[in-house]
Order: structure tokens, then sequence, then C-alpha cells
């Protein structure tokens, strides 16, 4: 006869379901470490879990909620942000590896390229060709953008690429390279001609 019970129940079903221990719940020093990051230009020392991600940090503990949380996977690129002035999906990232990084979100965008305070030209861009429908995606788009826009003034190649091009030189963004740079970028909007549109009138 089978029991009244469910399949999940029984002894131990609470210990084996039970959340992970917060910080607070834990030996001093267990499961956490101090972590001292700049965000957005600003100093941070934060005492963090080993297991809290950087996206994590920047959400739940810096009230900076710009970085979408979309598919926590690397997928989506809802997340994207700079590190040490390239860009990164913050949810692949372990708070504690951060330690002396400097880090800018899309909050912190306008001071990267911005005068008095004034947006990003690439968040103009976005707003003057309506660049975004329901915007969640775009906190990540414009962050990848920006890191783009070093990339390639760096010379850093991709697949798309002239492999004729002078190595080391500036790589030219053409529509193409624009789509096949930001294609870690996904909108659900389906918003990509007006993303194009508004990074060419910055490289304009």
């Amino acid at each position: 006869m089978e029991s009244s019970e469910g399949p999940h129940s029984g002894p131990g079903t609470a210990e084996r379901y039970a959340p992970w221990p917060r910080p607070e719940d834990s030996p001093a020093g267990a499961t956490g470490s101090q972590v001292s990051l700049r965000v957005n230009g600003a100093a941070h020392a934060v005492e963090v879990d080993h297991r809290t991600t950087l996206l994590d940090l920047l959400r739940e503990r810096l009230a900076l909620t710009g970085s979408k949380k979309g598919c926590d996977h690397g997928q989506c690129g809802a997340c994207t942000v700079l590190v040490d002035g390239r860009r990164a999906n913050s949810c692949l990232l372990l708070a504690i590896t951060m330690d002396g990084c400097d880090i800018v979100t899309v909050e912190g965008l306008a001071r990267t390229d911005g005068a008095d305070g004034d947006l990003h030209p690439l968040q103009r861009a976005f707003l003057d060709r309506d660049a975004f429908q329901c915007g969640y995606c775009t906190p990540g788009q414009l962050c990848s953008a920006v890191g783009m826009l070093s990339e390639a003034k760096s010379g850093h190649p991709s697949v798309v690429t002239d492999p004729g091009q002078t190595p080391d030189g500036p790589v030219r963004l053409t529509d193409d390279e624009i789509r096949e740079r930001l294609s870690g970028n996904l909108c659900r909007c389906g918003a990509y001609p007006h993303i194009v549109d508004a990074v060419r009138d910055v490289i304009a």
C-alpha cells in the first residue's frame, strides 16, 4: 500500500532541500571574504559569500539594478558590465575574483564619456534611434557596445574581420562587424536594426 506521503516526503527532506546558508549563519571566515573593488568610480569594501556572483553583488548589495538577471547562465548578455575596460557577463563571475578590479555598469557609463553628467554618446544614440522596446536588455546592450568600440579601436579582430586589414590597426566597424560583435546580447523584442543604427551613429 502506497504511503500517503509525497515522493519527496520523509526523514531528512527538510535538510536536503534547505536553502544555502546565509553568511550570518556560518562561522566567520568559513564561507565569506572581503572584496575591495571600484564600481563606477566609487570604492567599495564588501564582505561577500564565496558563492555570490558579481551580478548579485551589484544588484543586491550595492543597489545597482541596471544590470539585469536574464538567463543567469551567460547566454543572454543582459548582465553585461565592463571589468577593467573589458565587457563580461557578470552572472558568470564570482564576486571574490573581482578584488582590485574596476567595474563599470550602465549607471556609470555617463562618467566614462559624458560631459558633466550628460549621457554617454551611445545612450543618447539609443534614445535617438529608439533602439529598445521593453528595455530589459538595453543596459547589457549598452555596456557591450562600449566594450566593443574599445576592442575594435585596439585592433581585436572578429570572425568577420577582413584578414587583409593592417595588423594591430583599428578595425573598421561595418554593419556585419557590429552584428557579430554584439551577437552575445539578445533582444527578445527584436530591436537589432535600430541598435546597429545607434552604434553606427556613434562611430560615424
